[in-house]
């Protein structure tokens, strides 16, 4: 029987088959699981059977088989990003994913382009939220970090939203008029002719890198390639220990981890309509015969 307050029942998610779910033992110990029917999950306290998980209800708990309890939960996309993906490079957090998803406009049916993919966190984020129509186009130069990400991308059942690409991009993008682009390089002003020519005009542009010179090299690199509405930022969270007679803030936080950039893309030499092309026209011709009458 479904509890109720008032007039409305309390829902339930239901575990699919190739969902990725998240168990917590009574210790608090955390497993992520990809759900196969007659797969298992072994953990330190007991083995947990996918087939006593898949079509039943998240939230609940369930007993391992020595008896102990595990909470069946549906993971938060920051879990996923955070303790999921298998790293090879230092990720993008997800206190910048966020602005990022937010300033580069993403929703579904968006078409990004993303360099480079690393470990694939960002490009986990990118490809939920432009599910299922969208497509992200992530460029990556290292076969064996491709590799990983793909593993990744793969485990959390997003791929299907990533076309990934081994390429330098300086050899240019394959795509043009994406919605957005976004590049995670070493040296990203050295790539904004290739991404200018990928994006559409008034496209959404941004970038992330670790120290202030970098900073400065991209800002004076993407006024000289005709990029406006130019931001800088630099994003903290202070997490709270979450005890009611002892609030206060945690001992450690995750300080620097870079600096985001963004931009739009417009286009200078675009031709006024012809009307307004006739009004300029005018107002000059009229500023001279004032001025030959003047002489």
């Amino acid at each position: 029987m479904v509890k109720t307050f008032g007039a409305a029942p309390l829902s339930h998610t239901i575990a699919q088959v190739n969902d990725t779910v998240l168990l917590v033992s009574e210790d608090g110990k955390r497993f992520y699981t990809r759900l196969q029917p007659n797969h298992r999950q072994h953990t330190h306290q007991g083995i947990i059977d996918h087939n006593d998980l898949i079509d039943q209800p998240l939230g609940r708990k369930i007993l391992s088989t020595t008896g102990h309890d595990y909470l069946v939960l549906e993971p938060s996309l920051d879990e996923l990003m955070r303790e999921v993906v298998k790293r090879q490079t230092q990720i993008i957090y997800p206190k910048e994913a966020g602005r990022i998803i937010f300033k580069l406009n993403i929703y579904p049916g968006r078409r990004v382009i993303e360099a480079g993919t690393g470990s694939g966190a960002l490009t986990l984020a990118l490809a939920r939220l432009v599910a299922p129509t969208g497509k992200i186009y992530s460029y990556e130069a290292r076969p064996d970090l491709q590799s990983n990400a793909r593993a990744n991308l793969q485990k959390v059942g997003v791929l299907d939203s990533v076309e990934l690409k081994l390429r330098n991009i300086a050899d240019g993008f394959d795509e043009t008029e994406v919605d957005s682009l976004f590049l995670d390089v070493k040296e990203p002003w050295r790539y904004l002719p290739q991404a200018k020519a990928a994006l559409k005009v008034g496209g959404f542009f941004g970038a992330i890198v670790p120290t202030t010179n970098q900073v400065s090299e991209l800002l004076l690199a993407l006024k000289i390639n005709e990029f406006d509405g130019v931001e800088v930022e630099e994003n903290f969270i202070r997490g709270y220990k979450a005890v009611p007679g002892r609030l206060r803030p945690q001992d450690v936080m995750v300080g620097h981890t870079g600096y985001l950039i963004f931009a739009r893309n417009i286009l200078l030499d675009i031709q006024p309509p012809a009307r307004q092309r006739k009004r300029s026209w005018q107002v000059s011709q009229d500023a001279e015969d004032d001025l030959a009458a003047e002489a």
